[in-house]
């Protein structure tokens, strides 16, 4: 008897934390305006890159978004061999009006330019699919393969 108590507070318990965290990510969310995604290019020589875009258009921030957060991200150490073609971040502007920086992203592209290569700055790392690189190359370059 004490066992199914137990275990039905804990289970409510659970329960409440779920809900009063997914609520405070809604609010934290509804603050969040003017999302907008910065890339910076490398510049050819060592570790040294040059702001390259500005990406302000919700439309195409939020589709960037999906396609980043939509993956099969997987947790390994990754080494390549030639340094991030480009580095992205994500950032917004709140009510106060103060930025801030939701992730930051190096990405490469493969030789053939049909797929790009993501690793975060907590080691993530995922390969996306010749389609999802295409449109998110297009989005941070403002070109097409």
């Amino acid at each position: 008897m004490r066992y199914k108590m137990f275990l039905v507070i804990a289970i409510t318990s659970v329960f409440s934390l779920i809900i009063v965290f997914s609520n405070q990510n809604s609010v934290m969310l509804s603050k969040i305006k003017d999302h907008k995604i910065t890339v910076q290019k490398h510049s050819g020589e060592g570790d040294s890159y040059e702001d390259f875009n500005e990406i302000t258009e919700q439309k195409k921030v939020d589709k960037a978004i999906k396609i980043v957060k939509n993956n099969d991200w997987n947790k390994i150490k990754v080494e390549m061999s030639r340094y991030p073609d480009y580095r992205f971040q994500f950032s917004f502007k709140d009510d106060d009006n103060s930025e801030g920086k939701i992730a930051s992203y190096s990405l490469w592209v493969n030789a053939n330019g049909d797929h790009l290569q993501i690793v975060t700055d907590s080691g993530n790392y995922v390969k996306l699919d010749e389609k999802n690189s295409k449109i998110l190359f297009e989005i941070l370059t403002d070109k097409s393969k």
